[in-house]
């Protein structure tokens, strides 16, 4: 790069590793220590002095320090203490995660205690962020100010959010947040240098760009005989990290990554895997020796220990160890490969489940996806390479480190955005559908889930109530017809719109979706230029057991919701029909026959009625129908008055 242009490093903030790489005119490469290890272990220690250390020292002094070593902080960030305590996760760590309370907000915010201080997720997010800064800078040679950072693709807005946090307090301008399978997708796309067990490796693009010949041998950059190497390829990215998954369904065509769906879970990855032979050993120990393990050195020691055997099995048949407990109790243990694969299953399943829905979702059966790239360093585990193959009926693709591609990739984006790389895009997708509470509670979405960004949708909004000066907007995210079923993401409130009879405001909403997934949500009243709107940047976002549930929920009622949203539509729609009516009578009823006002005024009562009873959606629509044949006499008298009305006001 140049001296006079901006250094953009990409970095994988990960659960268990993280890593910083860069782009330039040779492609990109992960930034690597003395001993050429990429990795930074997301693990840091406080010392008594106020010193912290970060990455493998404070990894391999975890015992010696268990309180104050602090790790997978990933599976904090943008979340509710409640939350956090609801789901178990606190009670799985040896350091203390306390309660505070947000001065902004009110909500009940996790925090590190480290002696007499508080840290924030982001806080301590931005330790390990300002490591791999630090990193860059010394072996560049040069300040770095700018980053694009990866996360999960079904991390929330809140989530997200909290990573931006980190990156800015960290010194860092963040300029893209990239979901992490696409990250991988743009590395293998691309076709980009990589390591694997220390050995230099390079893919060949799974889609040859345009303009560009991936064959090695040849010298020829727009031979004809690759016009047929820019057709399409779909390919699935299975990314099992150590704290969350992601299945992401991508079409690479021309330098173009678009996203046709995603699916996933934040709390699930080789850490649980991990937890699983934890339960094992402290189970077997309470029933040989009747002990609890308590200690937060044993914990943090048996951490390292369930890790260790877990790595080994991926090789190996089985694995044998020991631990002492003191008074000459010693557990002993062998696991084999088989058993853990028991105790894994169900959590592989969940990630196959996940699979199925995002193939569901991007209407692609297994036959059509080119390839299956795995990310993250769980993928190791043989039983998810053989599931992974039995789902989609490939081999997966693995010639890159799948603990270094996201980083790859990220700083591929990166050097997009420096403008050393100019041969993709990247087209991600929104995780959930948004839209507003409208009247009588129902759920009018604006943009439907797996909608690509950035996007923007507008649509037009009315009065229901004659005068009405103010109108409150309840911005939803959710897959359900129904406000009640969907997440509040914040409200705001349109003031100042000029009083006019009901119907008549014409009230703009936009939802635009920046780059980074970011929310912002406008109203606007036509006439008046009267305008207002939100950023929608929670404290935590949606939890997973959330998302699941939207999503099972909006394919389990999806019938009764769209019922529910239709009455709610046909009754709002009466009452707006009955309340001009009643108005038109008011104004032109002395023009029509006695018997006809009479059978018009019975009519208002009748329909009113059954908008109050009447649960079939189909049988309402017909009586509003038969309402407004009946009322048309009385339509036309109102017209033909306003003409009039404007003639004379012309005429004088």
């Amino acid at each position: 790069m140049g001296d006079t242009t901006d250094i953009v490093i990409g970095i994988d903030l990960g659960t268990t590793h993280s890593l910083v790489a860069v782009c330039d005119e040779s492609g990109p490469r992960v930034l690597r220590d003395a001993t050429g290890e990429g990795r930074v272990p997301s693990c840091l220690t406080f010392g008594l002095d106020g010193k912290v250390t970060v990455g493998w020292e404070a990894r391999n002094h975890a015992i010696e320090n268990p309180t104050s070593t602090v790790f997978s902080i990933k599976r904090l960030m943008g979340r509710g203490f409640d939350e956090l305590e609801h789901d178990g996760e606190l009670a799985q760590l040896p350091y203390a995660v306390v309660k505070r309370a947000s001065s902004e907000t009110g909500r009940d915010i996790p925090a590190v205690r480290i002696g007499d201080r508080l840290l924030t997720p982001p806080e301590i997010s931005a330790v390990i962020l300002r490591d791999l800064k630090r990193r860059a800078e010394t072996q560049l040679g040069r300040a770095v100010r700018k980053a694009v950072i990866t996360v999960p693709a079904y991390f929330d807005d809140g989530q997200r959010q909290a990573t931006r946090d980190a990156g800015r307090i960290a010194g860092l301008e963040v300029l893209r947040i990239v979901n992490e399978p696409t990250a991988a997708a743009l590395a293998y796309g691309l076709g980009v240098r990589g390591q694997i067990d220390g050995q230099e490796t390079k893919t060949q693009p799974l889609l040859k760009l345009s303009g560009q010949c991936s064959t090695s041998d040849c010298g020829c950059p727009h031979s004809a005989h690759h016009d047929a190497d820019s057709e399409e390829s779909t390919i699935a990215v299975y990314d099992l990290g150590g704290g969350t998954f992601d299945i992401s369904i991508l079409r690479l065509v021309e330098g173009v990554f678009e996203v046709l769906s995603t699916h996933g879970n934040t709390r699930l990855g080789g850490d649980d895997f991990d937890r699983q032979i934890i339960h094992l050993v402290e189970r077997e120990v309470k029933q040989q020796f009747g002990l609890d393990i308590q200690s937060p050195a044993t914990r943090q020691a048996l951490r390292g220990l369930a890790e260790n055997v877990k790595i080994r099995l991926s090789s190996e048949p089985s694995a044998s160890f020991e631990i002492d407990l003191g008074s000459n109790r010693v557990y002993r243990r062998t696991i084999t490969r088989g058993e853990l694969e028991v105790m894994l299953a169900p959590w592989i399943e969940r990630t196959i489940e996940s699979c199925r829905h995002a193939l569901a979702d991007a209407r692609v059966d297994p036959s059509q996806i080119s390839q299956v790239v795995l990310v993250g360093g769980s993928t190791r585990t043989p039983l998810v390479r053989s599931r992974v193959e039995e789902v989609f009926g490939r081999k997966p693709y693995t010639a890159l480190n799948p603990d270094e591609v996201v980083a790859l990739g990220a700083a591929v984006q990166a050097g997009i955005l420096a403008g050393t790389r100019r041969d993709a895009l990247l087209l991600d997708v929104v995780p959930l559908s948004l839209g507003i509470e409208t009247l009588g509670g129902a759920m009018g979405k604006l943009i439907l889930r797996n909608t690509r960004i950035p996007c923007q949708a507008t649509e037009r909004f009315s009065t229901f109530a004659d005068g009405q000066t103010n109108v409150k907007i309840n911005v939803l995210q959710g897959e359900r017809e129904l406000a009640r079923d969907c997440r509040s993401l914040g409200m705001f409130e349109l003031r100042g719109v000029p009083p006019m009879p009901a119907g008549i405001p014409k009230i703009l909403v936009t939802f635009l979706i920046d780059e980074n997934g970011i929310l912002n949500v406008s109203a606007r009243e036509e006439r008046s230029g009267q305008e207002a709107g939100i950023q929608i940047v929670p404290t935590h976002g949606l939890t997973q057991d959330e998302v699941k549930r939207m999503e099972l929920e909006s394919y389990a009622h999806a019938r009764e919701d769209m019922t529910a949203h239709r009455l709610i539509d046909l009754r709002n729609q009466i009452t707006f029909d009955t309340d001009k009516t009643e108005q038109m009578l008011a104004r032109v009823g002395d023009r029509l026959g006695p018997g006809e006002r009479a059978a018009i005024e019975q009519a208002i009562r009748d329909l009113r009625g059954k908008a109050e009873t009447l649960t079939d959606a189909d049988a309402l629509h017909n009586a509003l129908i038969a309402f407004d044949r009946n009322t048309v006499r009385l339509a036309e008298l109102a017209i033909t008055a306003t003409l009039q009305e404007t003639l004379n006001q012309e005429k004088r």
